[in-house]
């Protein structure tokens, strides 16, 4: 039997399964944003360990991600699936039960390690269950499923934080991913399918592997290790040296890889491919401004204006219900229209980053954050149309045997950017914040300094992050004529 898309009768209840799991690994990528505080009051985390927290599960993830979508390409996706998810509940409870901070940074890299195994795998999946339009509609509803996870995290750590306590809070804020996995795991070995095609004389190439992770490695560990506080130590900067020799040595190593008719890590034939060179630069640069305002925008209203973690957390609720709605409607247009929807939704967001920033300007801290959502409900239309249509795009001509590898290559794309605009942005942001006087380690309600320079802060990170919003554009709207001369040249 055919591993076809008309041969496998339960493709849509498997993709629920898939779907479900890729919410569950973004979402522990975001809501440890409003658990930080938290966890450095109750395990008396240092700040060093409250950024490895965060940047373990991170760094992992990235690292992780090609390998593993080649290991699913060339072997078995089912079966990567579902070691990924065991490792990743398994990793939840440790996270839940740590008992001092260093264990916890132990199990939030053991975390992040399933969840690079993980992600490939999903996308591998899509490929292999759907194509044509009903392909786009399905990454329509994982383009909205990737902003529910982005968006609702932050609003979950609040809740739990809020309705348990400060300890009980962030454990369970880790661990409601045990009972989640318990309930997904049966059905997945039920449900995904076993067969899947294959190239011919394929094979793992381990020293490709290794050199790839070192390259996401040490490309990220400066930027992962970056807190914008004075104790950054500068030397981290001289490990993109390192990044620079492990990818001159992987360029060099995979074409010599090719030429022995041997089957690479990464297929740098796809690179031929206009939507795919340009979906990823696009979801590299965009994952650099999401996150990082997210971020920043907690900082601000929980730290600057005093507002609890279950308030800041609501505030993207909104966005989390607009983005997702308009990906799911849209995704059955992104076949045809993906490149125009990447434009005009990157218009709308870049738009709204605008809007924030006025809002903090203009806007008195007690109505700041209703005002904040209400931006973000009108900006979450932007990220419903880019975040399915730019993933159709990119693997629209993607070989189903390179499905996996394909879009875990996008998916390092993301983290790097992920890295990186939160590295950049906190630092700007907490350039202005050092100045302030603390006590006990926070901003000191009394000054009347406080506010004023938060702003200044939040303010001058946003404008780093619009930044980027303009550069993402001028690649989008390149795109976009790209996709005319092919539309142009495919009807003559």
């Amino acid at each position: 039997m055919s591993n076809t898309p008309e041969s496998i009768a339960n493709r849509w209840p498997a993709f629920i399964v898939t779907i479900a799991v890729a919410i569950t690994t973004i979402l522990d990528l975001v809501k440890v944003n409003v658990t930080i505080s938290p966890i450095e009051e109750t395990l008396g985390a240092t700040s060093s360990q409250a950024q490895l927290i965060v940047a373990g599960y991170v760094l992992a993830f990235g690292i992780f991600l090609v390998p593993a979508g080649r290991l699913g390409d060339i072997w078995n996706r089912k079966a990567m699936f579902i070691i990924g998810l065991s490792v990743f509940t398994a990793a939840s409870l440790y996270c839940s039960l740590a008992p001092d901070a260093v264990q916890l940074v132990v199990a939030r890299f053991i975390q992040g390690t399933a969840a690079g195994i993980l992600m490939p795998q999903v996308i591998g999946l899509i490929q292999n269950l759907f194509q044509g339009k009903e392909r786009g509609q399905a990454f329509g509803i994982f383009g909205a499923s990737i902003g529910l996870g982005t968006a609702f995290g932050p609003t979950i750590g609040g809740l739990f934080i809020g309705a348990l306590g400060s300890e009980l809070g962030w454990r369970w804020t880790f661990g409601m991913n045990v009972p989640l996995a318990l309930v997904i795991l049966p059905f997945a070995i039920w449900l995904l399918p076993s067969r899947q095609k294959h190239e011919k004389h394929s094979d793992l190439d381990i020293v490709g592997t290794v050199l790839m992770a070192g390259t996401v490695l040490f490309v990220m560990l400066p930027f992962v290790l970056t807190s914008g506080g004075a104790d950054d130590d500068p030397r981290r900067w001289w490990l993109l040296l390192a990044a620079a020799g492990f990818a001159a040595a992987f360029v060099w190593w995979e074409r010599r890889y090719v030429v022995k008719g041997r089957s690479p890590v990464i297929d740098f034939g796809l690179f031929k491919f206009p939507s795919y060179r340009n979906g990823v630069l696009i979801t590299t640069l965009y994952f650099g401004m999401m996150p990082p305002m997210f971020f920043v925008m907690t900082l601000y209203n929980q730290q600057g204006l005093g507002h609890p973690a279950v308030v800041v957390g609501m505030i993207s609720i909104p966005f989390a219900i607009v983005s997702a709605v308009i990906a799911a409607v849209t995704g059955k247009y992104t076949f045809q229209h993906a490149a125009g929807m990447v434009l005009s939704g990157l218009v709308i967001f870049v738009t709204a980053m605008i809007g924030l920033v006025l809002i903090a300007l203009l806007v008195e801290p007690e109505a700041t954050p209703m005002w904040m959502a209400i931006m973000l409900g009108v900006g979450g239309v932007g990220p419903g149309l880019v975040m399915s249509a730019n993933q159709m795009r990119t693997v629209k001509h993607v070989p189903l045997e390179s499905a996996g590898v394909g879009g875990s290559f996008m998916q390092v794309g993301q983290r790097l950017g992920n890295a990186m605009g939160i590295a950049i942005a906190t630092s700007i942001f907490f350039s202005f914040v050092s100045s302030l006087h603390l006590v006990d380690g926070l901003p000191d309600p009394s000054d009347p300094a406080t506010l004023e320079i938060y702003r200044q802060g939040f303010v001058a990170a946003m404008s780093f992050v619009g930044g980027m919003g303009l550069l993402v554009l001028v690649i989008a709207v390149f795109d976009y004529r790209v996709d005319r001369r092919e539309r142009r040249a495919g009807a003559a």
